[in-house]
């Protein structure tokens, strides 16, 4: 590990962007060293708050000349450390600064934005240019444009739209050397040899640090329509998500399915928040339909695909939002679920994927092999089904031991884990590996898949001072 920062050269770097950017005070500094889950406390003895790509480079040539490790920040939002200093050795750089909406094109429906704009102000832009942006996550109003690309953000529009890989164009990076990488492109069509953009998004500020990217945007819909559906079991939510997709096509927009527990914490710990339906249900599906037609569109369609549901015996209840008030409390419910499982004590998370129809195999199998070895534990399993994204957290048994609950947080991991590789599933979804999952990334990964992404590491960054212990 590297040496801690000298006086002397905590000046040269904070005279790159200013003493008012350059952040020494503990007081200061602790938003920057602390994370979502409590699990990784960040340490450095300087954050560094660049206005511009011309200051990044300049903060990277310097790095590479002294080699001092650099940890890249947007929001400060993930949820596996990736975001987070490990020693007194390592600066941190946040791009919040740099938050400009650069150019909005509603006829080509691309955006240019500087990599420090956070997600709700960018679809914010999109709208008033009547366009969308679908990425949405529940940390959108304070996540990060780059840190959603530099970690493949996913969300509820997954289904629809596709992840942050598929709603970017154009990336400028810089690279450890301090060369910027000029990528961006608004063009969607574009051979000419390797598609570089692609290395950056998903790599979590361990080859270059993203300082803008030219997005995706879309047309608004017209009408959007949402519903809450009471059912038995994962099957018979998957017979639903069959049949809103024969129905709706892409009109289906976004389809969550979520477990009781979930909803009872939700429920517990939501200020103002109340039950949608009149008796308990095992499993929740929320449904969205949109449409570039009309509201009414949408709602006829939403209700064709309940109507029909109920007939075939699928569906026990359903509430539709009747306004768009309803709507985002309906939305309100499914984004809660994250925090409200923190009131409960310990929690260990999993963020798996596996194909769309083994959902329920991997539920049953999850279930059981986990209360086997924690009985008395709570499953609160929720997520994006449309894609086969499920939040397979596990909350302590009531009354438990928080400290040695977490204490078996491998041992569970190990135990979903396997279960998911059986499934031909993946362990890390959409939050990224960071420094949760580093360890069982090249435990699991191909070997020779592991040698490539070494070999790119060593070629971009050949000191590893980007994010290094990350990944890779």
């Amino acid at each position: 590990m590297a040496e801690a920062l000298s006086d002397a050269l905590l000046q040269r770097f904070a005279a790159i962007v200013g003493p008012a950017n350059a952040l020494t005070d503990e007081a200061l500094k602790a938003p920057f060293l602390s994370e979502p889950r409590d699990l990784f406390r960040g340490r450095t003895r300087l954050v560094l708050r660049p206005g511009s790509r011309e200051e990044v480079s300049a903060i990277l040539r310097l790095a590479s000349e002294t080699r001092t490790p650099v940890v890249p920040q947007g929001g400060n939002t993930g949820l596996v450390g990736g975001q987070q200093p490990r020693s007194d050795a390592e600066i941190v750089v946040s791009l919040a600064r740099m938050n400009r909406i650069l150019d909005v094109d509603p006829l080509g429906r691309t955006m240019m934005v500087e990599a420090g704009a956070v997600l709700a102000t960018v679809q914010a832009a999109a709208d008033e240019a009547d366009c969308l942006f679908p990425l949405s996550l529940g940390s959108e109003g304070s996540c990060q444009i780059g840190g959603n690309l530099a970690s493949n953000a996913g969300g509820i529009g997954v289904l629809a739209y596709g992840n942050a890989r598929a709603l970017c164009l154009g990336i400028e990076a810089v690279l450890a050397s301090g060369e910027v990488f000029h990528g961006l492109g608004r063009l969607r069509k574009d051979n000419r040899g390797y598609d570089l953009r692609d290395l950056f998004v998903g790599s979590e500020g361990t080859l270059g640090i993203i300082t803008a990217a030219v997005l995706r945007l879309f047309p608004k819909p017209a009408g959007r329509e949402v519903a809450f559906v009471g059912l038995a079991d994962p099957e018979a939510a998957l017979d639903l998500l069959k049949a809103a997709q024969a129905r709706a096509g892409t009109q289906l927009t976004a389809f969550e399915l979520m477990g009781r527990t979930a909803m009872e914490f939700t429920l517990r710990h939501t200020e103002g928040a109340r039950d949608l339906m009149t008796q308990p249900h095992a499993w929740y599906v929320m449904i969205e339909i949109s449409s570039g037609r009309s509201a009414e569109d949408a709602r006829e369609m939403l209700e064709t695909i309940l109507s029909e549901a109920f007939e075939a015996g699928g569906v026990e209840d359903a509430v539709v939002a009747q306004s768009l008030a309803d709507a985002k409390r309906f939305w309100r419910m499914r984004e809660d679920m994250s925090w409200a499982q923190k009131p409960e004590g310990g929690s260990i998370k999993h963020d798996v994927a596996v194909p769309v129809a083994r959902v329920p195999e991997f539920l049953r199998a999850a279930d059981a092999a986990v209360l086997k070895a924690v009985p008395g534990a709570r499953i609160v399993a929720f997520g994006h089904l449309g894609d086969g994204n499920i939040h397979y957290n596990i909350s302590q048994p009531v009354g438990a031991d928080k400290a040695a609950f977490l204490d078996r947080w491998s041992e569970v991991n190990a135990i979903v884990h396997g279960i998911v590789a059986d499934l031909d599933g993946t362990f890390s979804a959409e939050h990224g590996i960071g420094q949760l999952k580093r360890d069982e990334l090249a435990r699991t990964k191909d070997r020779v898949e592991m040698e490539m992404m070494r070999g790119i590491k060593q070629v971009l960054d050949p000191y590893c001072i980007l994010n290094p212990g990350k990944v890779v």
